[in-house]
């Protein structure tokens, strides 16, 4: 196939300095992937954990198999562009976990003999060509039914069972204690990509692998794939579980010592509920709401909390509901604000908020 080489492009040495993704690691990286005329490029979506396990899986793959591979994050902060990507001898780009914007994936396929891209997102289909449309060698899979971490899992695995019965070899790309542990986690992350949150402890999963975010950068961190391989939905659960009630505890001190006050919310249009100023401890306006619309409930009132505290010189309103029959957007919507039903927010003038409470 003809490859249309990509005209090189020099960048300053203050410019590489200052961008993160784009970074001078990054470009080196690159730069030392056409020497050593490394044939596969992956670039994952960052800082996503379907992408990051996406490009374990990559990595995996073409490790055991001893192909050279480059894997880099992309991030949409500050991307990664088609220039930098002129690797000598690249015959094969991913991109897992995103399709990049309109026209990106296209333009790759311009220098590069194949392009993949997977993702799960009912929004990607709009950035997506018909099949008609698009370059031979540019393939989308676009599951809104699975996630890309999923989808990618599954690829790789069964590109990595073709490849080792055609040398007369047997296993697997994880071995079956790893396997196991990580299927686990990959439901998990698929229930909260495709918005289910239908698995047990689901939440707690949410709270506890949030923390490991930091972590997804392979650039920044050399052990990213060591650590993912690790990661267990027992141990995350257990952590998630341990913040959640170490919040719940700070929330209730705070409970314990400031006085909660009945606020007639819109002035009495809305209902009435219990508040609470929380001025310095504003971290917990979730937790302290969602106990106050409890207790809210049990005094007679709306089952709506609401936490009032300064932001720089604007008081600001939060409120927070268990209930699924509330909707507190429709308070906060009307003062120029906005949220869910069951967290909203908006700034209140002081004269205002006087008429509200007593």
């Amino acid at each position: 196939m003809f490859r249309q080489r990509l005209v090189p492009f020099s960048y300053p040495l203050h410019y590489l300095q200052l961008q993160h993704f784009r970074s001078k690691a990054a470009l080196e990286s690159l730069a030392r992937a056409s020497e050593d005329r490394t044939p596969n490029l992956v670039l994952y979506n960052y800082p996503s954990f379907s992408g990051a396990f996406a490009a374990l899986f990559a990595h995996l793959y073409h490790s055991r198999l001893h192909q050279l591979c480059l894997v880099l994050p992309f991030s949409s902060v500050e991307p990664l562009r088609v220039r930098d990507l002129d690797v000598e001898a690249l015959r094969t780009c991913y991109l897992l976990d995103f399709v990049g914007p309109k026209g990106f994936a296209v333009d790759l396929s311009r220098s590069i003999d194949r392009v993949l891209a997977f993702d799960h997102r009912r929004s990607t289909l709009s950035k997506v060509d018909s099949p008609e449309e698009r370059p031979e060698n540019l393939e989308f899979r676009v599951d809104v039914e699975k996630s890309s971490s999923v989808s990618v899992f599954e690829y790789f695995c069964s590109k990595f069972d073709e490849a080792v019965s055609d040398k007369g070899e047997v296993g697997g790309l994880l071995e079956q204690e790893d396997r196991d542990r990580i299927v686990a986690v990959l439901r998990y992350i698929e229930d909260e990509d495709l918005r289910r949150r239908s698995l047990p402890d689901i939440r707690r999963f949410n709270v506890g692998l949030r923390e490991l975010r930091s972590q997804l950068n392979c650039i920044t961190n050399p052990y990213m794939f060591d650590q993912l391989l690790k990661i267990c939905t027992v141990d995350i659960i257990a952590k998630g579980d341990s913040y959640i009630s170490s919040r719940q505890e700070a929330a209730n001190e705070v409970l314990d010592k400031v006085k909660v006050f009945k606020v007639r919310l819109g002035r009495g249009l809305y209902g009435e509920c219990l508040g609470l100023r929380i001025d310095g401890f504003s971290n917990l306006s979730d937790e302290i709401g969602k106990e106050l619309s409890v207790r809210s409930a049990a005094a007679g009132l709306r089952p709506i909390g609401a936490v009032i505290y300064l932001q720089r010189k604007d008081l600001k309103m939060c409120l927070r509901s268990l209930d699924n029959d509330i909707d507190t957007s429709e308070v906060a919507k009307a003062y120029g604000g906005g949220g869910s039903c069951s967290s909203s927010s908006f700034i209140i003038r002081m004269g205002e908020y006087n008429k509200w409470v007593y």
